[in-house]
Formats: structure tokens, sequence, C-alpha cells
């Protein structure tokens, strides 16, 4: 259908925002630590994993049980997301020098701005309003257990638990690599703050966490960039009031800075994926419209089996998603390329 536009107003997107912290990493181990499920797929190895099980004091394993079995992690996260904690003392002050209500309020994952009034109602004992917040988030796999602990729970030892185990962490696991750490966390953020100016919003989005596309939400005026090594090479999403956040996977080049001429991994594999004539030829094709399997194969008179394949390339590059059947090109991942490129020869 032909639309007929009477308007001048442009679709509006978000701001992006980029932060860098120990205490974002802090979290997010302890996060990935009791992700039995998940710590095979993380890129530091088993045998790095169980190592540092056995070096951790009792009082922490104890704590990180207690986190395993109620997924308090998110709790760390969405407190950290209250200030710009300059340091681990100021993080454990603010926690101490929160109300009861408002601890349990904070704690509770924020689900969209219809709900805030669920949201403060559970967090004051009513179980009604707790029992609906669990309701909504039934598809998400730990949410109702979750905010049924957090509405239920002795307050008192809450904070204890939290404030202990945040510590602990801190002291044990992040103290010894603080300063390596510390530089990688700081390069990767000033790596991604250079992009700013090159790159529109979702695009920098969409680079800087290796190929998501995020599209303006009418409540979302913030993307939040937060990078992290312990869950790489997984991004980790989240969201708080008007801002949706990516904890993303810090670069190759972050971490390994004395190798001058290393590129990032996604670069790469982009630039693998375009060097072949048909691959060249189905973005091209894709470029014009969305396109299924069989339209692909048949507009380019290739085996499907073949075009399945180089298709799988692509995606694997980023450079190409699927949605409703069909596929789509990255256009943002493909316009951004050339200024990844130009970085990357830039660099010293």
């Amino acid at each position: 259908m032909d639309v007929l536009h009477l308007t001048s107003r442009k679709r509006e997107t978000y701001e992006v925002r980029i932060e860098a912290s120990l205490l974002w990493e802090c979290a997010l181990g302890i996060a990935a630590i009791t992700n039995t499920k998940l710590i095979d797929t993380l890129e530091k190895p088993k045998e790095s994993w169980d190592h540092l099980k056995k070096s951790l004091s009792e009082p922490l394993i104890e704590d990180l049980k207690m986190v395993e079995e109620n997924n308090t992690w998110k709790s760390l996260l969405l407190l950290l997301h209250q200030s710009e904690f300059r340091d681990i003392s100021e993080f454990i002050l603010f926690i101490d020098a929160l109300g009861d209500e408002k601890l349990r309020f904070i704690c509770i994952p924020y689900i969209g701005m219809k709900y805030q009034e669920l949201r403060t109602h559970a967090s004051e004992g009513d179980e009604s309003s707790r029992n609906s917040l669990k309701k909504q988030t039934e598809n998400n796999p730990f949410f109702p257990d979750y905010i049924d602990f957090i509405c239920t729970t002795n307050i008192h030892d809450l904070r204890k638990h939290l404030t202990s185990v945040m510590t602990r962490w801190y002291e044990e696991v992040i103290i010894p690599q603080k300063e390596t750490l510390s530089q990688i966390l700081s390069r990767d953020k000033q790596s991604k703050e250079k992009m700013c100016g090159n790159l529109k919003s979702e695009a920098l989005v969409e680079w800087a966490t290796g190929g998501i596309t995020y599209l303006p939400e009418p409540s979302v005026h913030t993307v939040l960039l937060i990078p992290q090594s312990i869950y790489r090479p997984w991004n980790v999403e989240g969201d708080v009031e008007g801002v949706k956040v990516f904890y993303y996977p810090v670069a190759n080049e972050s971490i390994y800075p004395d190798d001058k001429g290393m590129p990032s991994y996604f670069l790469v594999q982009k630039h693998k994926a375009l060097g072949d004539e048909a691959r060249l030829r189905m973005v091209k094709l894709l470029k014009g419209s969305d396109r299924t399997l069989q339209e692909i194969t048949n507009e380019l008179n290739m085996g499907k089996s073949t075009v399945h394949h180089h298709l799988k390339i692509l995606r694997s590059a980023r450079l190409v998603e699927t949605m409703d059947g069909k596929y789509r090109l990255k256009e943002n991942a493909v316009q951004s390329l050339s200024n990844e490129l130009m970085q990357y020869l830039a660099e010293d």
C-alpha cells in the first residue's frame, strides 16, 4: 500500500552511552560462575573455572550457592544501575543505606512502565501484585521464582548476602587482576567512544555487540553499552527504566594491545564472508528485499544446499539474519564495515 507522507518528523532513535567499571565485571563474574548451564560455552576454559573455584574461600563458596539457587546476581546488576559508583566501598555503603522497601523495589526486575505500580506494591508485600508480576514474566526462565524470592525473603539476610558476595568476589577474584582488567575495559571503552562520531546509534550498537540489531522502542531513550571480558563471547542483555543495556564482550585488540596488527574477530569474518562472488551476489540480492531460501535459490539458479552454506557463512559474520522465515541483510553491519577497517588501519 502506498503512503502519502504529510509529516516532516523523522523516526526517533536513541542515545548511546558507554560505561566501564570493575564493579560490572565483578557482578557478571558472579553471574557467570553460577550459571552452570552456560559456563561450558564461555571463552574461559572449564579448567580455569575449576581452578578458580578451588581457590575461593568457604564463605564465598556459600554465598555463590545462594546466588545459584536464587539468581541474586540480577539484584547486584540492578543495584549497580542506580549510580556510577566509584569503587566497591561506595557501592556497599549505598546498599547499607537503602530502606527495606526501596531495596526490594530495586531488586525486582523492571518489565515496563505500565507495571511499575505492581512493582511498588510487590515490594511493599502485596501478594496479589507479586503474583501478577510472576504471571507477566512466566516466559522468562527464572524471573517468576526470582521475584517470589526477592519479595518474601528476609530483607536483612538479603542485604547481608548481597554485600558479602560482592565484597568477597571483588577481594578474591578482581583485585589480583585489577590493573589488567582496568586497562582492558578502559581500552575497549575508548575504542567504542572513537566510533561514536562515525556511526549512527543503531549501527554503533550493532558494531559494538558484534551484530545485535536493536531498533528504537517508544519507552527506551538510551542504550547503555558496558564492556565485559568474563562473559565472552556472549552479550548479556538487560532493562532498566528507559534504558536498554548490553553488557558486551570486549574486542580482541582490547585484550592484546601489544599485538598492533590484531584485527577484531568480526572484522576478519566479515571480509572473509564477502570475499566470494556467490555471497556478494546474495548480499546484493538481499539489499533489494528480504528473501526466503527458495527465492534466493531460484533467483541465483544455484543448488539449495550450496545457497544454505553461503548464507550460513554470511550469518556467522553477522551480515545476514533471519526473520519470519526470510533472510535479511543487516545493512548497518555492511555500512559500518569501511569505518571499522579505517579504524583498524589507523591504529598505531
